[in-house]
């Protein structure tokens, strides 16, 4: 995958560290309203460019540049909690 993507990054209310992806100039009325429904708020927090030597902390770039150009948005959801496998006597 080559050339960048200048996207927008919004941090969304509903659920923390959950984060919406759009193409810079996006027009975020233009999405799903059960996508908006479920994110809740948006409150931009960084604009980026995208490339494939950018290094994300918790998503693959590659993936979020083909979602942004194939479906207009990416949605980075939270780590889940760590949880141990104890096993029986531990």
């Amino acid at each position: 995958m080559s050339g960048t993507i200048e996207c927008v990054i919004y941090r969304c209310s509903r659920q923390e560290e959950m984060y919406l992806y759009v193409p810079r100039g996006a027009d975020l009325e233009e999405l799903p309203d059960g996508l908006l429904r479920f994110l809740g708020h948006l409150e931009a927090v960084m604009e980026l460019p995208l490339g494939p030597e950018r290094k994300l902390a918790r998503a693959d770039v590659c993936e979020v540049m083909e979602k942004l150009r194939g479906q207009g948005y990416f949605v980075q959801m939270p780590p889940r909690p760590f949880r141990p496998r104890l096993r029986q006597g531990e």
